[in-house]
C-alpha cells in the first residue's frame, strides 16, 4: 500500500525542511508511484509503475498551463514561494518531456516569482541522459540522491527496479563539477531479516571517498521523517547526524543537517 502519494501536478505551498515554502510540481502519475528505484524509506511506498510500463502523465503543456495558474494565484495572494521544486510520485526526470519542461517551469518563474529557486529532488538514476543532464545543470538547486558509499547497501536500500551500475552513477554525479548537491538519508534497521545500517566505519568512508570525489557544492544528511513502507527501519539521531556532518566538512564541502 502507498504511503503518501501527491494527486495534482501542481501541490502546495508545503514547508519544507531543506526548500523553505516549495511548490511542487509532480510530473508522474496521479495516483501511483513510477520510479527507477523501490527505496525501502520511500514516503510514496512501493514502486507500482516502473520504466517500459504505460503509465498516464501530465503533458507538458498541462504542466505550464497549471504551473502558471497556480503562480498567479500565489502573486494575487503575496504569497510567493522559495522553490518550485519537482517532485512526486516517483522519479521526475522519467518524464520524456523533462528538459522542456525545465525551460518552460524556468520561464515562468521569471516571470512572476524570481526570487524563487528551480529545484529537483531525484534519485541520479537518469544523469546518464545527455538531454536530462544538461536539463538538471539548468536548475538553481540540482539535487540528487547518495544514501550508500558501497553497491551492495546502494541494492538493499535504493532497490534499482532494473539493473543500475552504482559506479556508474558515481562517475556521472561527479561530471556535474561541483554544480550538484548531494542529499543522503541515513537509517537503520532490517529489511527481509537483513541488517541495514549505512552509519557503520566502513559505509561511512566509502560514501564520503564518493562525496570527495563528487566535490558536490552542498551535502544535505538527514533521516526518517515519515512512516516507510518497510516497518523495522530506525531513524538516526541528530547527534550522530552532525558528527557525520563534520566529516564532510572536513573535506571543505558546506554541509547541512535536517
Amino acid at each position: 500500500m502507498p504511503v503518501f502519494l501527491f494527486h495534482d501536478v501542481i501541490f502546495g505551498p508545503v514547508r519544507s525542511r531543506r526548500l523553505g515554502l516549495s511548490l511542487g510540481i509532480n510530473l508522474l502519475p496521479a495516483h501511483s508511484k513510477y520510479c527507477t528505484f523501490n527505496c525501502i524509506y520511500c514516503e510514496c511506498g512501493w514502486t507500482e509503475k516502473i520504466p517500459g510500463d504505460v503509465v498516464d502523465l501530465p503533458s507538458r503543456e498541462q504542466v505550464r498551463e497549471f504551473l502558471e495558474q497556480k503562480l498567479k494565484e500565489l502573486v494575487s495572494e503575496d504569497y510567493i514561494p522559495d522553490a518550485l521544486t519537482f517532485a512526486g510520485n516517483g522519479e521526475p526526470t522519467l518524464h520524456p518531456d523533462f528538459p522542456g519542461i525545465v525551460d518552460d517551469t524556468l520561464a515562468l518563474r521569471n516571470q512572476y516569482a524570481q526570487q524563487a529557486q528551480v529545484t529537483i529532488l531525484s534519485n541520479a538514476s537518469m544523469i546518464h541522459d545527455q538531454k536530462v543532464f544538461n536539463a538538471l545543470l539548468k536548475l538553481d538547486q540540482n539535487i540528487q540522491k547518495l544514501d550508500s558509499g558501497s553497491d551492495k547497501l546502494f541494492r538493499l536500500i535504493n532497490n534499482p527496479v532494473h539493473p543500475e551500475r552504482f559506479g556508474e552513477m558515481i562517475k556521472n554525479l561527479q561530471k556535474f563539477n561541483g554544480q550538484v548537491i548531494i542529499q543522503s538519508l541515513f537509517l537503520k534497521g532490517f529489511f527481509n531479516t537483513l541488517s541495514v545500517d549505512n552509519t557503520t566505519e566502513e559505509e561511512l568512508s566509502e560514501w564520503l571517498n564518493h562525496i570527495a570525489d563528487i566535490r558536490p557544492k552542498m551535502v544535505m544528511l538527514y533521516s526518517l521523517d515519515r512512516a516507510t513502507p518497510s516497518h523495522h527501519l530506525e531513524k538516526v539521531p541528530l547527534s550522530e547526524l552532525e558528527k557525520i556532518a563534520e566529516r564532510v566538512r572536513e573535506l571543505n564541502i558546506k554541509t547541512a543537517v535536517y
